[in-house]
């Protein structure tokens, strides 16, 4: 873990680059400490059917939710949030400078009871 899932309106594609965006917050989870590089994951998923805030046409969103293993110390994560939060700031600057954008990050601890996992991927990445 970080599983960095990007939930954002429909259109907002038309103003950035998405694709750049999620390299970008990848290439930031890859250069915080406390997440090992076979935990990392990020998706995107365009929201086809959203009304934004007043419902103005020209609203657009983005909602970032980073899912992490438990175990990680309060601070830690708050500075991972912000490192994130930070590169989405300059990911979206031009719909930031609009009034008709929002922007959001939350941090979620997975409870270690409650979650199950199988990935190879672990075992391949660590022998490099």
């Amino acid at each position: 873990m970080p599983h960095l899932i990007v939930e954002y309106s429909p259109g907002l594609e038309d103003i950035v680059d998405m694709p750049a965006v999620l390299a970008s917050l990848h290439d930031t989870l890859l250069s915080l400490d406390p997440f090992p590089t076979a935990g990392i994951r990020v998706r995107a998923y365009r929201a086809d059917h959203a009304i934004v805030a007043d419902g103005h046409s020209d609203n657009h969103f983005c909602a970032l939710t980073m899912n992490v293993g438990h175990g990680r110390e309060t601070e830690v994560l708050k500075a991972a949030g912000d490192a994130v939060f930070a590169n989405a700031q300059a990911a979206f600057a031009v719909p930031l400078g609009q009034p008709h954008f929002a922007l959001s990050l939350e941090i979620r601890v997975i409870d270690p009871v409650l979650t199950w996992k199988d990935t190879p991927i672990h075992g391949r990445l660590s022998k490099t």
